[in-house]
């Protein structure tokens, strides 16, 4: 049988989606908008949004040279420090961050205050990690691997609570947390991990293994995306990354029975509709 699936959880999930919405709300009312970095990890929506009048702002600084205007705030979420500069600066502050991450921010805030160490498992370096550690009052990590486990010490009595990314992989987080439990006596660990991720992120692992070729939509700096793509690849080695529908060699169809597509949480409809046409007409011109 020749056929194109699409999984069902592909593109915006409702973090991003309501963040975007928020934006091209605030664009058609006019006037000086900016978001605080890109509102969504999409090449394609970013840019359309500077054509509409929305500018990008990127650093501390950035935001204490503006007097007025609206600031929205992404889905990713912000460390307290750069939201309390955002009121103090005397901005219209609309605060977009996703709820499941905003619920991160508070188990920080709440379980540093205690006294406790805070363990984020993600990566250190996306803007929704670095948001959740501004939250932490007190002794932080951030891990991703037994290797970042092995270069911490934790004082032996010290409670110590554990929290995910949102988008992190499920499977590699529950690993990460026996590690941890076997190290550490006293361990509150809370699976703040997406349930929209971890669906997403099944789906596609059931789809590469059904599929002759393998086809993952996202932006280069989407995380989620990039999950997608490795657990997909682990499972078709037919896997395929691409951003739009030029990054896609359908020549490279010419031979599958099979296609499952994909797509990470900051992509838009339109262009995984655009995706599973053209696979779709290739598939049936092959046989």
């Amino acid at each position: 049988m020749n056929e194109v699936k699409l999984a069902k959880s592909a593109g915006f999930c409702f973090g991003v989606k309501r963040a975007v919405d928020l934006v091209y709300e605030e664009a058609k009312k006019g006037g000086d908008i900016y978001t605080y970095g890109p509102i969504i990890h999409n090449e394609e929506v970013v840019g359309d949004l500077e054509n509409k009048g929305v500018r990008v702002i990127n650093s501390p600084e950035e935001i204490d040279n503006l007097k007025s205007g609206t600031i929205i705030i992404r889905s990713h979420g912000v460390s307290k420090d750069i939201y309390d500069r955002m009121i103090n600066n005397g901005l219209n502050v609309i605060d977009a961050t996703c709820p499941f991450v905003k619920k991160i921010h508070n188990i920080v805030s709440e379980e540093s205050n205690k006294g406790n160490v805070i363990v984020i498992v993600g990566n250190k370096d996306h803007p929704e990690v670095q948001g959740i550690k501004g939250w932490s009052n007190g002794e932080t990590y951030i891990i991703d691997s037994k290797e970042e486990i092995d270069k911490i010490t934790i004082n032996n009595g010290k409670k110590v609570c554990v929290v995910a990314q949102t988008t992190f992989n499920f499977n590699k987080f529950k690993e990460l947390v026996e590690i941890l439990t076997k190290r550490v006596y006293d361990i509150i660990a809370v699976n703040t991990i997406c349930n929209a991720t971890k669906e997403r992120q099944t789906e596609a692992k059931s789809l590469a293994l059904e599929s002759d070729a393998m086809i993952v939509i996202g932006g280069r700096h989407s995380s989620n995306t990039q999950k997608l793509y490795q657990i997909c690849k682990s499972e078709c080695d037919n896997t395929m990354y691409i951003q739009t529908l030029d990054d896609l060699v359908i020549d490279e169809l010419t031979s599958v029975r099979s296609v499952g597509i994909t797509a990470g949480a900051s992509t838009p409809n339109n262009i995984i509709e655009e995706v599973w046409q053209a696979c779709q007409k290739k598939i049936l011109q092959n046989y």
